[in-house]
């Protein structure tokens, strides 16, 4: 922490004892997001397979949802989310006699940055899986591959090398958008950088503190994805010369 810290011109004893909070709120959005961007993936692959299909009980569901998460902005679809949730499980409790029960934060936070990037992956998907040649699955199909087996060896490791782009891009803003979770009182690395800025009346080091470690984050997630796209694009520039 003390080398990073000197990287990027801040003084260790500005922190006053505020140090370990704030690694602990990094890890906490590290979690976040890392947990949210599963069930977005998770609601995407689901939503792009209910918008394919030619049922109108799954398409326009599915429709309806990216329509109306992409349509709406984050916070206030994050306020409406968690309250209503925390609203109807209250009204539960109430009902069936149980003690008061609140809605961890943590939790509200997964369930609600889930449930919004799960429309945009839901897109991402869908235009990765229509780029993907409809004879390879016909072949496979005649090689005797079921449903499953076609979707795991042929359809996904060719969506993937159409969807990382996006897929990248989806993932640094959802990272980003982490930081929203500090309105429902999860302490994560914004709501910690503000709270230590307030306390040591130091608004400024402690902001440029949280912005240089999501930019170290982000920076080493550009790597990764990197990494990922050159795997799953072995064997196409060969091909393509």
């Amino acid at each position: 922490m003390n080398s990073f810290l000197n990287l990027i011109g801040l003084d260790v004893s500005a922190l006053q004892g505020y140090g370990p909070l704030l690694l602990h709120g990094t890890w906490v959005t590290l979690k976040l997001s890392a947990l949210s961007l599963l069930v977005s993936m998770a609601l995407g692959l689901l939503g792009a397979a209910a918008k394919l299909s030619p049922l109108k009980l799954l398409n326009l569901p599915a429709t309806f949802y990216t329509t109306l998460i992409r349509g709406v902005p984050d916070l206030v679809l994050m306020l409406l989310i968690f309250y209503s949730l925390q609203g109807w499980l209250s009204s539960l409790t109430e009902a069936m006699g149980w003690p008061y029960m609140e809605i961890d934060p943590f939790v509200a936070g997964i369930v609600t940055l889930g449930f919004i990037y799960g429309a945009y992956f839901t897109e991402t998907f869908r235009g990765a899986i229509l780029s993907v040649p409809r004879g390879q699955q016909e072949a496979a199909a005649c090689f005797g591959l079921n449903r499953w087996q076609r979707f795991r060896f042929v359809v996904f490791p060719q969506m993937m090398r159409f969807a990382l782009p996006s897929l990248g891009n989806n993932w640094l803003v959802l990272l980003k958008a982490t930081a929203l979770v500090s309105i429902i009182g999860l302490s994560d690395l914004v709501k910690v950088a503000q709270e230590a800025g307030k306390s040591t009346f130091n608004m400024l080091d402690f902001l440029l503190l949280a912005a240089a470690l999501y930019l170290l984050i982000t920076s080493a997630s550009n790597y990764v994805l990197r990494v990922l796209e050159r795997r799953y694009n072995q064997g196409v520039r060969g091909m393509a010369r």
